[in-house]
């Protein structure tokens, strides 16, 4: 088993957050784990992206191969284009269709789902949406962090588990609101793909 994972999206909408969930449910399950570090702006609106490598035998690179990844889970439609030369032929884009707009030529937005409808696998959600909905907006990093979750090949359990350890400090509503989102995330990938 390996997974080869790119995260993307901008500066403060929880990359890192997914990164550590991911991490902490795939320690627990006995695989091994390398991470390359954030590259791009860690403040508030620059991008951000992120090589995260599971597998069941050791990995010896932390960084994944042009046209390897196996997934690109990406909080901001622009930055998971921006990725897909690193996305393999049979590789999933699971990305929130929100944009957050913060340079000024950013693309038509008609234009950029366009782009995005036209994978051949994709999730395409509004998390944004479905956060406030579920009554936190900032938990869309949840619920594409959900949406991602049939394709990790992770028992989803631990990944809750995950989620409840990490924002355990923030307090039970807190918990229980990213659980409600990770699990909206999940069912509507779930429900996409039958």
């Amino acid at each position: 088993m390996k997974t080869d994972i790119i995260l993307a999206g901008v500066g403060g909408q929880g990359i890192l957050s997914i990164a550590t969930v991911i991490g902490n449910a795939a320690v627990r399950q006995g695989l091994y784990l390398k991470q390359a570090e954030v590259h791009g702006m860690s403040q508030r609106g620059g991008d951000v992206q992120s090589n995260l490598r599971l597998s069941d035998s050791l990995i010896y690179s932390d960084l994944i191969p042009y046209g390897k990844a196996d997934l690109v889970i990406s909080i901001e439609p622009m930055e998971s284009l921006r990725y897909l030369p690193m996305l393999s032929p049979t590789g999933w884009v699971v990305t929130n269709t929100t944009p957050f707009i913060n340079i000024p030529n950013y693309p038509k937005e008609d234009v950029l789902m366009q782009t995005i409808d036209k994978l051949p696998r994709k999730i395409a959600i509004d998390a944004d949406k479905i956060a406030k909905e579920a009554g936190s907006a900032r938990s869309a990093n949840m619920v594409i962090l959900g949406a991602a979750t049939p394709f990790l090949n992770m028992d989803f359990s631990e990944i809750e588990r995950s989620v409840a350890e990490i924002f355990g400090k923030k307090g039970e509503n807190i918990v229980n609101l990213n659980l409600k989102c990770l699990q909206l995330g999940r069912e509507f990938a779930i429900n996409i793909n039958k």
